[in-house]
C-alpha cells in the first residue's frame, strides 16, 4: 500500500501537464482502495468483539446463572476468555472488585485455555 500511494505521488509530481488529472484520479484511487479496505476490516473486527462477548456472556451464565456483569470492559472480557471455567469465577469478580486491567488478568490466569478458532 505504501509503494502504491509511494508510486502515485511520484507519477503526479513528474507527470506533465496534460496529464495531471489522471494523475490525481489514479492517487484518489489508490487512497479510497486503502480507506475502504481498512473500514471493511474494521466490520469484520466489530464482529468478532460481539462473538466473544456473546461467548464469554454464555459461559458466565451457564456457570452461575446469571449474566456477566456490566461493570467490566470489553477488554478485561477479552482477556478473560482465555481463563478456564474453575478460574472463570473467582477471576471475573477479582476483577470487579481489584478493577484489574487486561494484563493483569491474563496474568492471573492459571490454567490457561488456549482460543484456536480466531486469527
Amino acid at each position: 500500500m505504501a509503494l502504491l500511494v509511494a508510486g502515485a505521488v511520484y507519477n503526479l509530481m513528474t507527470c506533465k501537464a496534460e496529464q495531471v488529472f489522471s494523475s490525481m484520479l489514479f492517487l484518489l484511487s489508490i487512497l479510497t482502495l486503502i480507506s475502504v479496505s481498512f473500514h471493511n476490516r474494521s466490520f469484520a473486527l466489530k464482529a468478532q468483539d460481539r462473538a466473544v462477548r456473546a461467548e464469554e456472556n454464555f459461559r458466565y451464565f451457564i456457570l452461575t446463572g446469571k449474566p456477566l456483569p456490566k461493570q467490566l470492559s470489553k477488554f478485561q472480557i477479552f482477556a478473560l476468555r482465555f481463563a478456564s471455567d474453575e478460574e472463570f469465577i473467582p477471576l471475573v469478580e477479582r476483577a470487579l472488585k481489584e478493577h484489574l486491567t487486561p494484563k493483569e488478568i491474563k496474568k492471573a490466569v492459571r490454567n490457561w485455555k488456549p482460543d484456536h478458532d480466531r486469527a
